[in-house]
């Protein structure tokens, strides 16, 4: 959303393009989950009288939307990229499998994975998981508004400690929000690491690929 109230705010989308093409030059392989919730939330539909099945498809597609919109984004600044879908939409964008996935990551293309898990009652978080397990990622990144995790929220507790590194059990015993549970859940039985940082801070994504201490990582 950027500064925007709702939907996509075209300065950040090119912002995160130019972060993504920068990395992507450097060799790493790329596979990227975005949420939806600058569009629809399924969660927050249920409350206002939405079915809750209906409104997580809502919101696996506006994550589809936000996919083509960054897509778009890589594609003017010169990246090649990718976009599958977790249900079928051709011609919008191909349906996922991991074995496409992981051909394209090896062929230098940005893989975007939309539509989340394709089922309802599974958050973005949980989609990022399993999408990261499924292609054998050495690492999740965690973009947020923040630039790690706290002992609080930063924006409302002023007191609130940040982590340099923290496990998984740590983040359940102290209840902080950082992903659903499920989500927590799969990293730990899976052993795949995770980097929470600040992806709205120009240049911060390079400095997480070249190892600078920027951020929270939980292992």
């Amino acid at each position: 959303m950027g500064e925007q109230k709702y939907g996509i705010d075209a300065k950040r989308v090119e912002s995160y393009a130019r972060q993504i093409q920068e990395i992507a030059t450097l060799g790493v392989q790329v596979g990227i989950v975005i949420g939806g919730g600058n569009i629809f939330r399924g969660l927050s539909g249920s409350g206002k009288g939405f079915d809750r099945v209906k409104g997580d498809q809502m919101g696996m597609l506006a994550t589809v939307i936000n996919s083509l919109a960054l897509s778009s984004a890589l594609d003017n600044a010169g990246c090649r990229n990718k976009v599958l879908t977790a249900i079928r939409m051709e011609p919008i964008a191909e349906f996922y499998s991991k074995a496409k996935a992981i051909d394209y990551l090896e062929n230098g293309y940005v893989t975007i994975f939309s539509a989340g898990t394709g089922n309802p009652y599974f958050t973005t978080d949980t989609g990022s998981s399993l999408r990261a397990i499924e292609i054998e990622a050495d690492v999740m990144l965690k973009g947020t508004r923040v630039d790690g995790i706290y002992t609080a929220d930063p924006e409302k507790d002023p007191t609130a400690v940040k982590f340099d590194k923290i496990t998984y059990d740590e983040i359940y015993n102290r209840g902080l929000k950082v992903m659903d549970l499920t989500a927590t859940t799969m990293c730990k039985e899976n052993h795949l690491p995770i980097v929470v940082f600040n992806m709205d801070v120009e240049g911060n994504l390079k400095k997480v690929m070249e190892g600078e201490g920027i951020g929270t990582v939980v292992y």
